[in-house]
């Protein structure tokens, strides 16, 4: 048990010292790459073999997802008609561990002929491949977490991290925003933290739970009961919000005095109560009962009087999930 706690550990700190080395590596050369991606106008080709074409993958299916079109080319299906999706506009990123994989070899030279600008990314930037190359950039790693330096661990993590470096600064130079990204991610929860707004979730109209400030607290309690939400809010004459009476402030009532014959909702409010906008985000209203530990929270118009409620359990029941701490 023991030594595949320590062995796990190694795994961990060799492959954590491979990506850290990148770091240097990030110079002009990087720049250069970044550039001849943002300025072109076609798409962004990844191309490798085996475990390469694995990581080539997950890279494409990164850009894609930050503003940079891409798609996957398997080296050997490119030799039988697959090179077709190749444009003289888009740019290549060959993937190579030795950077002599034959696939590549025999793909090169027809690249070349399209006329489309090619960047390496290599663990071996003196081969042959190379020095065929417009950028080379360097995913050479000391290493292998793997005891006979087989099975490629270091060196397909510190290219995993080195394409993310490259998606993440062609998404700072497009000056990609959370708007943009919620486009290309409509679906699931993440879709539903950067575009479902509160306004889709909230109680409006005569559901909304509202008492006058002057109102008996007995009927501000059946105002609670009645529409189901814990709270109520309180309002004045000119229907503009004061106050918030929730169950919690009713048991903190109770612990002090029985006799709540003559308190009025005013009396027995939270003033200031937390608000928002119809326009707010629902991940962001969750942050909110998160932070101020509550469950209810009051929509309220420019004039600040309240057009809507939600309680927490419709955020999680709409798949934002978390809890109040």
């Amino acid at each position: 048990m023991n030594s595949s706690i320590e062995k796990g550990k190694q795994v961990i700190r060799i492959e954590a010292e491979a990506v850290a080395a990148l770091e240097k590596r990030i110079d002009e050369r990087f720049a250069k790459a970044v550039e001849l991606i943002y300025a072109s106008k076609g798409r962004v080709v990844v191309t490798g073999m085996g475990k390469s074409g694995i990581v080539a993958r997950k890279i494409v299916a990164t850009l894609n997802s930050t503003g940079t079109p891409s798609l996957f080319l398997h080296p050997s299906d490119a030799l039988h008609g697959d090179l077709g999706m190749v444009r003289k506009e888009d740019v290549v990123i060959l993937i190579s561990k030795s950077g002599h994989t034959l696939e590549l070899q025999n793909l090169l030279p027809l690249l070349k002929r399209i006329g489309v600008p090619m960047i390496a990314m290599f663990g071996n930037v003196n081969s042959t491949l190379a020095s065929s190359v417009d950028i080379v950039l360097d995913v050479s790693v000391k290493e292998e977490a793997c005891p006979y330096d087989l099975a490629p661990t270091s060196s397909t993590t510190a290219t995993l991290a080195f394409g993310d470096a490259l998606a993440m600064a062609l998404l700072d130079r497009r000056k990609f925003t959370a708007e943009d990204f919620a486009l290309y991610h409509p679906g699931g929860n993440l879709g539903k933290r950067l575009l479902l707004k509160i306004e889709e979730l909230m109680v409006t109209g005569a559901a909304v739970p509202a008492v006058h400030k002057d109102i008996p607290l007995r009927d501000a309690i059946l105002e609670i009961t009645s529409k189901r939400l814990g709270a109520t809010c309180v309002v004045d004459g000119d229907n503009t919000l004061l106050g918030i009476v929730t169950d919690g402030d009713l048991r903190r009532l109770l612990q002090k005095t029985t006799d709540v014959s003559h308190v009025t909702a005013a009396m027995a409010m939270t003033k200031h109560p937390k608000t928002i906008t119809k326009e707010t985000l629902a991940a962001l209203a969750l942050q909110e009962m998160e932070a101020h530990n509550i469950t209810q929270l009051i929509i309220v118009d420019d004039a600040h009087r309240p057009i809507g409620m939600v309680h927490l359990h419709e955020l999680v029941k709409a798949g934002l999930g978390g809890e109040t701490q």
